[in-house]
């Protein structure tokens, strides 16, 4: 069996086995998307296209998330059931009386482990870390005769998921995010020596000057007979040279052992300009074996200033934020190390130096991305929404914030642990007490404080909690989901004053990639104004209540682009503000929204689910970023309209001192920027438009450098009507995908472009859509933008005929 890469190189020929081994289990797996009737229906010994093959499996791959399209199909609730997967492994642990284990960095929701028939484990909890001691059922197993005649000398291995809704489990169904199903990271399989540690934490600390760094290594270990252990504990610096080296013996291998206190003078600090790593590496020595553990870590000092902003290493640090969901195209919550790596340097390229993770313990593999690129991270525990449930309930929660602490722990980027989110949000239970929540989100922050004293607890939007954790993020949703967004400031600050530590986290709006408007601010007109700007139960809602722009609004790129300049344009004035975090990076589906423009997701990422960039990506680069770039509004904006000569504004969003413009080959003129100019900080210009194609161009410098960016579009000065007529067209063939796109046309044949009409494509044939995908060009269902829709095909070489509808209008179809 093929079984991926070694993590850790192993083994020594000859001579005794000088560390763990792990390997990822990727390959040779069959999935079922159903219940089984018992666990017997996996193992039972039948040949291929008997009757009892049933039910039918599916190879798969892991990570692999049950969810990975239905997640977004715009005619179906996603399934929240169990699930079954299964392989056969080799176990060839090399260590004598060793431990084989399967370690599990997160699979939802509860995750049943059997060794042939005989369950093993049981773990509840969708995202943190858990292992599985398979040792003596392996051994149990290769006792029977099924061992060599069924199975070949291999182990049978069958783990049922189960995201089954269940209102005692956190977080709640009424979350704005999915609850997936699957093991959606990955799997590995780890062989250890009887002397092992469990979890080694090294709290790194240093004065607010960096004049001195102390680290305190200590180990749990696996359950083990009274015995003795040498362990030498190594301290590395960024470039790789032994600083401290600590030898000593250490018995009774019980609780958490202290192995080590070292110290180290004027280290170098962490920061998210300079994120330097240290290494601690434990080697523990008993028996003959060796156990090896390396952690990463980081100095670094943080402060929340009282009434005040964020300091770091001393320095006055403005958090400039996004959030992040572990969720992506074709495969939700099932993303490889790859497509995790992408997005992580994605959000450092646009100038982010802080993560708010939600809502729930995210992969290892985030949070190492986070050390190493500099991003300080809040992460929080999944109580999200619906209320407090009972016994069940509250111990998960416990449990989780326990497992969350202890598996992030020497992570230097980390420094707040969030206990809740929109908490005051009932729904789940007849009963919301608010004391009995406020009771148990002061246990939660003792909890947090006695396993961490080093970091800081936090809760976003639950009013009547807010003098418990010590930092608090009220919800402010300026200009989307209350008043308009230059109310951004005053209610901030309003905000500000009535905690000791404010953060703000969640902010901005939706927007439908491709969608664009020549007036984006008109919806502000309706909304009132004076009220503040928090947002409140029944906002989100695309029905009833009072004129909001979330509701009201044209959910195009251009408004989302303006409320976006405003906020940071702001933020550079308010030199008390510890930061912000804009809500979300990215794109991502949620079971509450069946009605937005992609069925089933939140689109208030800046950049699609796919990470295609949206327009509002640029404008955060030209505020947080030093490298020189530049960049004009409206790369996906194929036609502007308007009156013929009407004077157009072109934007340009640049973090370089000047720029200048050129429309078809004419200068416009240089513009200095001017962070306070709105919009787009001064580089803005003014041209008058004819019917016709344009090329425009800007040349940007900062100094020696320069940079450009060009774009091209058509200005349509013909007036439409309402559509009346669907234009099919294919617009490229390559590599056997075909990308289609449908016009609204009026009864002159006219592009309606601000049309946003419900477009349905089909196809039958040889090819397949490519749908299901949560994106503006990747879904079957989806509303227009400017009067268009695109979908893409898998063409798979044969014939294929596709089709695409419109309430009203006659449907279209086009041979491919």
């Amino acid at each position: 069996m093929n079984i991926l890469r070694w993590l850790f190189l192993l083994m020594i020929a000859g001579g005794p086995v000088s560390a763990q081994q792990k390997m990822r289990l990727t390959d040779n797996w069959e999935f079922v998307k159903q219940d089984a009737g018992g666990i017997w229906e996996i193992v039972r010994p039948v040949g291929k296209g008997n009757p009892e093959s049933v039910p039918l499996w599916t190879p798969v791959q892991l990570p692999h998330c049950v969810n990975a399209e239905d997640a977004v199909d715009p005619d179906l609730n996603y399934y929240q059931g169990p699930a079954w997967y299964r392989t056969q492994l080799v176990i060839d642990n090399p260590y004598s009386n060793g431990r084989t284990l399967l370690f599990f960095e997160g699979a939802g929701q509860k995750t049943d482990v059997y060794v042939y028939t005989t369950k093993v484990a049981t773990h509840i909890g969708g995202y943190d870390e858990f292992s599985v001691d398979i040792t003596e059922a392996v051994a149990a197993f290769r006792k029977t005769p099924q061992y060599q005649h069924q199975f070949k000398g291999k182990i049978p291995i069958a783990i049922r998921t189960d995201n089954s809704r269940d209102l005692e489990l956190i977080p709640s169904n009424l979350s704005d995010f999915n609850v997936y199903g699957g093991i959606y990271r990955y799997l590995n399989l780890v062989y250890t020596p009887p002397v092992a540690v469990d979890k080694l934490f090294a709290k790194a600390a240093t004065d607010k000057a960096g004049k001195a760094g102390h680290v305190h290594v200590t180990a749990r270990f696996y359950p083990v007979s009274n015995t003795s252990a040498t362990a030498t504990i190594k301290l590395i610096d960024p470039a790789g040279k032994l600083v401290h080296q600590k030898e000593i013996t250490a018995t009774g291998l019980t609780g958490d052992v202290s192995l080590a206190e070292l110290s180290i003078k004027s280290p170098q600090l962490w920061s998210p300009q300079r994120p330097v790593l240290y290494t601690v590496e434990a080697t523990i020595t008993a028996g003959g074996n060796k156990f090896v553990q390396t952690e990463k870590i980081g100095f670094r000092h943080f402060e929340f200033v009282e009434h005040g902003p964020f300091l770091l290493n001393g320095q006055r640090l403005l958090l400039r934020g996004t959030h992040r969901h572990e969720d992506h195209a074709g495969v939700a919550a099932a993303m490889t190390e790859d497509m995790m790596r992408r997005e992580m340097i994605m959000m450092k390229e646009m100038g982010v130096n802080f993560i708010r993770l939600g809502h729930y313990q995210q992969s290892r593999l985030i949070l190492d991305l986070c050390d190493s690129l500099g991003i300080v991270v809040w992460e929080e525990i999944p109580w999200c929404r619906g209320g407090l449930g009972g016994p069940v309930y509250q111990e998960q929660a416990r449990r989780m914030l326990t497992n969350m602490i202890e598996q992030h722990y020497n992570h230097p980027s980390v420094i707040i642990w969030g206990l809740g989110n929109e908490n005051d949000w009932p729904g789940d239970f007849p009963e919301f007490d608010k004391e009995k929540i406020r009771s148990f989100m002061k246990e939660l922050n003792d909890l947090s404080h006695k396993l961490d004293p080093s970091r800081k607890t936090a809760i976003r939007r639950c009013d009547f909690c807010k003098d418990i954790v010590d930092v608090y993020s009220p919800s402010i949703w300026a200009g989307w989901y209350r008043g308009v967004y230059t109310e951004y400031k005053q209610v901030s600050e309003d905000e500000f004053k009535k905690v000791n530590h404010f953060l703000h986290v969640e902010w901005g709006g939706d927007s439908h990639a491709g969608r664009h408007s020549e007036n984006p601010d008109k919806a502000l007109q309706a909304v009132k104004t004076g009220n503040g700007a928090d947002e409140r139960a029944g906002d989100a809602s695309l029905y009833g209540g009072a004129a909001r722009v979330s509701k009201d609004g044209d959910w195009s790129e251009s408004y989302i682009c303006n409320l976006v300049d405003w906020h940071l344009k702001e933020q550079e004035t308010m030199p008390w503000l510890t930061g912000t975090a804009q809500w979300p990076f990215k794109d991502f589906s949620t079971p509450v929204r069946p009605d937005n423009p992609i069925p089933y997701m939140n689109q208030k990422g800046v950049v699609e689910r796919d990470l295609t960039k949206k327009e509002a990506f640029y404008v955060f680069q030209s505020y947080w970023t030093s490298q020189p770039m530049v960049h004009i509004y409206g790369h996906s904006m194929p036609v502007r309209w308007g009156n013929e000569g009407e004077e157009k504004m072109i934007k340009v969003y640049s973090n370089c001192s000047e720029a200048e413009l050129f429309v078809n080959g004419k200068s416009c003129g240089v513009k200095k920027r001017n962070s306070q100019d709105f919009p787009a900080a001064g580089l803005r210009w003014g041209v008058r438009l004819s019917k016709g194609a344009y090329q425009v161009k800007v040349i940007a410098r900062q100094g020696k450098t320069v940079v450009t960016d060009s774009i091209n579009f058509n200005y349509q000065t013909e007036k439409w009507g309402k559509p009346a007529a669907l234009l099919l067209e294919k617009i490229s063939d390559e590599n056997g995908i075909a990308t289609i796109q449908v016009k609204l046309l009026d009864n002159k044949g006219v592009q309606c472009l601000d049309a946003a009409n419900w477009i349905r494509f089909s196809l039958a044939g040889d090819g397949k859509l490519i749908d299901n995908q949560g994106t503006s060009s990747g879904a079957r269902y989806v509303q227009a933008y400017n009067g268009r829709a695109i979908i893409r095909v898998k063409t798979n070489g044969g014939r294929s005929v596709i089709g695409a509808k419109s309430e009203g209008l006659k449907t279209v179809f086009k041979d491919l």
